[in-house]
């Protein structure tokens, strides 16, 4: 029984210690409602037409664009460590039409092409369709990598939407696009041991050598000026310390039960010669 008590007292003291870490890093774990721009107007409505055109979203808001079959379209948005952002494209298209197939590609600052982890990246619109959606799941952003890989880092990530095959007859009908980007927090299940000493975004270093050379802010050269609004995490602290530490301490309580049930009562009795 007092073992009993003692383990509880301990559990109980540990869990009003690490309630408020473990209550933020759970809160975490859901999916990010950021503000969207639906219906105030931020939202933007058009789309570049290259890489360094392209138009800048923030996530959770609603994209339009209007172009023509044949162009290429373009916008980017900020993606930080732990998230794994999905963006899905739906374009509307003229009432009379040949069979379209259209893709939605997604790269990173360094322009390096992202693999979807699932989505329909790639579909067939038929002659009778008046739109087609489109879906790509990237995987989880890491806060660092090796050089030679080409894992997701935080920074800039630009969408490119486009019809693969065209019959001469469809160059140039008119033709809508929807562009959206949300992102699920994974968490400190995706949490590395590192993180990079700028994020992946066009422009941040000129900008950032500008900024110490002189303070006029017309000196800098920011090629992308959007970023999550909570600013770019540092990479080092994720939920999984928490965990870790946890653990950690539940580990001691066993070994200390253990060893208050295994080490006996007390020095036996002594026992008189003959008896």
């Amino acid at each position: 029984m007092r073992i009993t008590r003692v383990l509880s007292g301990a559990l109980l003291g540990l869990g009003l210690m690490l309630g408020p870490a473990v209550a933020p890093a759970a809160a975490d774990s859901t999916p990010s409602a950021s503000p969207s721009g639906d219906g105030d107007g931020s939202a933007p409505t058009e789309a570049g037409t290259s890489f360094r055109t392209a138009t800048e979203i923030d996530q959770g808001q609603t994209a339009t664009a209007n172009g023509s079959a044949g162009d290429y379209l373009y916008w980017s948005f900020p993606a930080d460590s732990g998230q794994r952002p999905t963006v899905k494209a739906t374009v509307k298209l003229p009432q009379t039409h040949t069979a379209q197939t259209w893709q939605v590609d997604v790269y990173d600052g360094l322009r390096r092409r992202q693999a979807c982890q699932y989505g329909a990246q790639t579909r067939t619109a038929a002659a009778a369709a008046t739109s087609v959606e489109l879906a790509c799941v990237l995987r989880t952003v890491r806060a660092w990598s090796e050089p030679w890989a080409d894992d997701p880092l935080p920074g800039t990530y630009y969408v490119r939407l486009t019809v693969l095959d065209l019959k001469a007859s469809d160059l140039g009908l008119p033709v809508g696009a929807e562009l959206r980007v949300d992102s699920k927090d994974i968490g400190g299940s995706a949490a590395v041991d590192g993180s990079l000493a700028k994020p992946l975004v066009p422009g941040i270093a000129v900008t950032s050598d500008a900024a110490e050379a002189e303070d006029d802010s017309s000196a800098s050269a920011v090629l992308s000026s959007i970023e999550p609004d909570d600013g770019w995490a540092s990479g080092w602290w994720s939920d999984r310390w928490v965990w870790t530490s946890l653990g950690a301490v539940l580990a001691a309580l066993a070994g200390i039960g253990g060893y208050t049930l295994t080490r006996g009562t007390g020095r036996p009795r002594h026992v008189p010669p003959g008896a």
